[in-house]
């Protein structure tokens, strides 16, 4: 399994090609169906693959959450996935994906791993309705292998806000109204349900309006749209929007790629660009301002998001 991430060096140089690297990976014979699906999750979110260890279970454990196993004297929540993504099996899963999100490791239990797929990001779509209902909204982009399998990619976000209560009303106290003498616009894309209900409460809460998108591709569709009725009205697009935020991972064009076409594009010239993601790094950080990204804010924090916005909607970005 080490051979799997061996080149994790490689990764690095995706970032702004609009392509990435998935491991593949399966929960089990679903008994409702008796259907084994395919499922992926980016490479830059694995930090290990290894046999599930013994984990140490408690009757106080969030629900969703197994329980906890120590991996290098840091002790790290384990979640079965299967149980996430509707999936009923008969064996208990063999592998844990050990994972890194904002900064935090989870360890998500699967059967097996398959191997890892360099993709572009055009070619995972969005998932159908049905699709998405059928998997309890876990399914964020699915794609099709040339061998014929449906390889579906998890909104990891959403399990993890419903294990770690991400979306607690206790995180968006304290929020204050942004005081400015003019109307502020946000334009915002992300792929996750829950990462834009996120982005919603934190901007209603400081009375900023809002638009938003699904992925890159539709909202570098929608920029268009209103740069083309600024220049009907004669006005220029940052009196339309004052600040764009965009995720990383999304379906059809990602949020590297989104940005320097925003970047690229005279109309949208003074506009800042936030990239707001579960991705953490260092090495993150540095792409999305290699690509053209103001500032990186991690998910999950409403208070910091809020308090970034802020400083670019009302103190400017110095």
């Amino acid at each position: 399994m080490s051979e799997l991430l061996k080149s994790i060096d490689a990764r690095t140089r995706l970032a702004g090609t609009n392509k990435l690297e998935i491991l593949l990976f399966t929960l089990g014979l679903d008994q409702r169906t008796g259907r084994r699906e395919t499922f992926g999750i980016n490479v830059f979110k694995v930090r290990e693959v290894m046999r599930t260890p013994e984990i140490t279970r408690a009757p106080d454990m969030p629900p969703g959450i197994e329980g906890m196993v120590s991996l290098r004297s840091q002790l790290t929540a384990v979640i079965d996935l299967a149980k996430f993504a509707r999936v009923q099996t008969a064996t208990p899963p063999e592998i844990m994906i050990v994972t890194e999100y904002n900064g935090h490791s989870q360890g998500f239990l699967v059967e097996a791993v398959d191997t890892i797929l360099r993709l572009d990001w055009a070619m995972m779509k969005v998932p159908p309705d049905m699709m998405s209902a059928e998997m309890g909204g876990m399914v964020t982009a699915v794609t099709e292998l040339e061998d014929g399998r449906i390889v579906m990619m998890l909104d990891v976000e959403k399990i993890l806000s419903e294990t770690m209560h991400s979306d607690h009303e206790i995180i968006f106290r304290n929020i204050r109204a942004i005081n400015h003498e003019s109307e502020r616009t946000v334009f915002f894309a992300d792929d996750s349900s829950v990462a834009r209900k996120q982005m919603e409460r934190t901007l209603d809460a400081m009375h900023v309006k809002h638009l938003s998108a699904i992925n890159g591709k539709k909202a570098w569709e929608e920029l268009k749209r209103v740069a083309e009725y600024a220049d009907a009205q004669n006005i220029t697009v940052s009196e339309l929007i004052q600040l764009i935020i965009t995720d990383v991972e999304m379906p059809e064009m990602d949020g590297y790629t989104l940005t320097k076409l925003i970047k690229s594009d005279a109309r949208f010239a003074h506009i800042p660009v936030l990239m707001h993601s579960s991705l953490s790094g260092d090495s993150n950080d540095k792409h999305g301002k290699d690509n053209g990204v103001d500032e990186y804010i991690y998910k999950f924090e409403p208070q910091r998001l809020a308090e970034v916005v802020t400083r670019f909607l009302v103190g400017g970005s110095n």
